[in-house]
């Protein structure tokens, strides 16, 4: 009878003061252990946004430079269709289908033809299809029109990028900008063109670069 007793009152007492301690550090090495995993799996998911974000924008530059191909001649300022005689010895890329029609937006600094911003990617630029498919010839049909005559009818916007995207790493619009006059390591623009666009973040990936220079 006074052997139950006894037990009674040791699994009354709950744990001694060693085993909460024990108890405490384990559970101190866990949260230790975890928090930084933690860390790092929102900082990974930071990082493939980021990579994600720089291949819309620069895929976004490289389809206006392939656009350009045959839009204006050399020095041309003004607005005028380019598909319909300017340097056509330039071989066009097979993945564009249109042409630019505004040669206004090409200043005399800009000769490689590459977007002046990234808001002219958003706003859009006017744009006349690369290759017509003409008709036999209004006076060969009755209504029939020329293709020049229905290209003239219609004003095509053609958009690039949907928004400047914000630097999944800073939490801003701050991107900096290189045109392509400029080396990889410039770090001041020089408002040329953009050719190239990068994190103005100073740190540190996962793999022990630097944003800056994905």
């Amino acid at each position: 009878m006074k052997i139950g007793i006894k037990n009674m009152r040791k699994s009354a007492g709950g744990y001694s003061l060693i085993e909460l301690v024990v108890t405490l550090g384990v559970l101190a090495v866990l949260v230790m252990g975890t928090v930084p995993m933690a860390e790092n799996s929102v900082k990974r998911g930071k990082e493939l946004r980021l990579r994600e974000t720089l291949r819309q924008m620069r895929a976004a530059i490289d389809e206006f430079k392939r656009d350009t191909f045959g839009a204006c001649a050399q020095g041309m300022s003004n607005s005028g269709n380019p598909a319909g005689g300017f340097n056509q010895n330039v071989p066009a890329d097979p993945r564009s289908r249109v042409v630019i029609d505004d040669c206004t937006i090409f200043d005399t600094d800009n000769l490689d033809r590459f977007p002046p911003s990234l808001e002219t990617l958003v706003e859009g630029v006017r744009v006349r299809p690369r290759a017509m498919n003409m008709t036999a010839g209004s006076g060969l049909s009755s209504g029939t029109k020329q293709a020049t005559e229905i290209l003239e009818e219609k004003e095509i916007i053609k958009v690039y990028l949907r928004e400047i995207p914000v630097d999944p790493i800073t939490g801003e619009k701050d991107w900096k900008y290189r045109s392509s006059y400029q080396s990889a390591d410039s770090e001041n623009w020089d408002e040329v063109n953009v050719f190239d666009v990068r994190s103005s973040s100073k740190q540190e990936a996962l793999n022990g670069d630097k944003y800056s220079d994905w």
